[in-house]
């Protein structure tokens, strides 16, 4: 079960945690993608670059949200 961060007294989402870890596997992706010239296949590349991003975030949530 995900639960909230406690910073200074302040609660914070745990997603403020897991999005830009998701978003770094997401560049990831798309620099790999992009250095073997395979984005060129990609129809709609920000469409696709939203997917991924979400496919990862379900992904860091799944892992990282069952801990506790």
């Amino acid at each position: 079960m995900l639960h909230e961060l406690g910073l200074g007294g302040m609660l914070f989402s745990p997603l403020v945690a897991l999005i830009p870890l998701a978003f770094g596997l997401m560049l990831t992706t798309r620099l790999a993608l992009h250095r073997m010239n395979w984005r060129r296949f990609i129809w709609k590349p920000a469409w696709f670059d939203v997917g991924v991003f979400v496919c990862y975030l379900a992904l860091v949530v799944h892992l990282f949200g069952n801990q506790g």
